[in-house]
């Protein structure tokens, strides 16, 4: 079981953090929204709760909670910049099965 990061990805993270000033890593989780089921939701993390699972990417903690883990064990995160204004982390998941047509919503 692991969630990773691109090395692109572990880079955003730490200019993000030292910009905020402190946090242990990045928290990953999915919540039930949008029209196929699920979302992302990415935050600082700055403790590490009982039900976290840690991985370590590139020197960058990602913490995955038990009950986001299973919908998405095996997932890549990379930051992409395609322009200006079009930059973020785009979620590489092998447990999704169907998308909403906009993007923001999942299905496992």
């Amino acid at each position: 079981m692991a969630v990773t990061l691109t090395e692109s990805a572990a880079q955003r993270v730490r200019t993000m953090l030292a910009k905020r000033g402190h946090g242990l890593g990045l928290r990953v989780a999915t919540k039930v929204s949008g029209c196929t089921g699920f979302a992302y939701v990415v935050d600082y993390a700055d403790q590490i709760e009982d039900d976290d699972q840690v991985f370590e990417s590139f020197d960058i903690k990602v913490m995955v909670d038990a009950k986001s883990l299973k919908n998405i064990d095996g997932m890549e995160i990379d930051y992409v910049k395609e322009s200006l204004l079009n930059e973020g982390f785009d979620f590489r998941n092998p447990n999704v099965k169907d998308m909403c047509g906009c993007g923001e919503s999942f299905s496992v």
